[in-house]
């Protein structure tokens, strides 16, 4: 049996084979030995790729399967500049925070349809959000932009808000340093980015919420992202 999938994380192992991260809608992430595929004349070396839609078919006992088949089941998706390290970092997202062998066919979807919207020339940076704010409720992190964490009122929209992780929003007395007005955060609720300072907190909002279940890896695509806009600076 085939399962569709994507590649989303590889490295060398051993002299001509690669374990090969990939993220399956039927059966979630799973961790595979690709045999042979750095071999020159291997038919999978151009194929596990990321953003190649792909068909998958793997099987063993533990956690680290052999991969027997695979096939591309569409033309690659395509990503450049912003686009491509907004794409890895969608990767990453999926490396970290899923579970292995776990089924997650709507985290899938939302990822395929993310990746054709970056393809497609949508805004990056709405798009990011959208799928952030997506894994955290599908993930059960969400947390209620509405309510006051701590007393349980509506929140202000004329009030100033300070997020605390793993419980949301709770009232503050004036402005501070790194606050959420709580205009902003009925528009969170309603995920409306159509304001510039609106979509900046969004942002802001996600790197916190997200920080604790990414146990302060640091990301390579955030890296390779500030590396490129300081390679496009110089010349």
């Amino acid at each position: 049996m085939a399962f569709a999938a994507f590649v989303i994380h590889s490295r060398p192992y051993r002299e001509t084979s690669q374990l090969v991260e990939v993220f399956t809608r039927e059966q979630g992430r799973q961790s595979l030995v690709a045999k042979g595929s750095r071999q020159p004349r291997s038919p999978l070396k151009g194929l596990l790729q990321p953003f190649v839609p792909l068909r998958l078919g793997f099987a063993g006992k533990g956690e680290l399967k052999n991969l027997h088949s695979a096939e591309a089941s569409g033309p690659a998706i395509p990503l450049t500049g912003t686009a491509l390290y907004s794409g890895l970092y969608l990767n990453e997202l999926l490396y970290y925070l899923l579970e292995t062998q776990t089924p997650f066919d709507e985290v899938f979807e939302a990822y395929y349809k993310t990746l054709k919207k970056l393809a497609n020339g949508d805004g990056i940076e709405p798009c990011l959000r959208h799928f952030e704010f997506y894994m955290l409720n599908i993930l059960g992190y969400g947390v209620d932009f509405t309510q006051d964490a701590l007393t349980g009122d509506a929140i202000r929209p004329e009030g100033w808000y300070g997020y605390q992780p793993e419980s949301g929003f709770i009232a503050l007395e004036q402005a501070e340093p790194g606050a959420y007005p709580g205009e902003h955060l009925y528009a969170l609720a309603e995920l409306d980015l159509s304001r510039a300072e609106v979509l900046a907190s969004a942002k802001r909002f996600s790197r916190q919420a997200l920080g604790p279940y990414l146990g302060g890896r640091p990301l390579r695509s955030r890296a390779l992202f500030i590396k490129g806009k300081r390679g496009s600076r110089s010349e």
